[in-house]
């Protein structure tokens, strides 16, 4: 009997002391890596600005009448 108990408190204390050691298990997620854009890539907005902007000098407004009326 005296074995039998021995053993019983020697496996309760080995388990009780395993189950408390190192304290909470924290669980962290990980965040998911983004491969980010090449900073020299450029987009069709500079493109459309220049276009506009060229447009706006070159197909200007050719008008030389200074108000005169048509035919004169």
């Amino acid at each position: 009997m005296k074995k039998f108990l021995a053993t019983s408190i020697a496996a309760a204390l080995l388990i009780s002391t395993a189950a408390q050691a190192g304290g909470p298990v924290i669980v962290e997620e990980e965040s998911e890596v983004v491969a980010e854009k090449a900073g020299s890539s450029m987009g069709i907005l500079p493109i459309i600005i220049v276009g506009v902007a060229l447009c706006a000098a070159l197909c200007g407004n050719d008008d030389n009448n200074n108000n005169q009326p048509p035919g004169a």
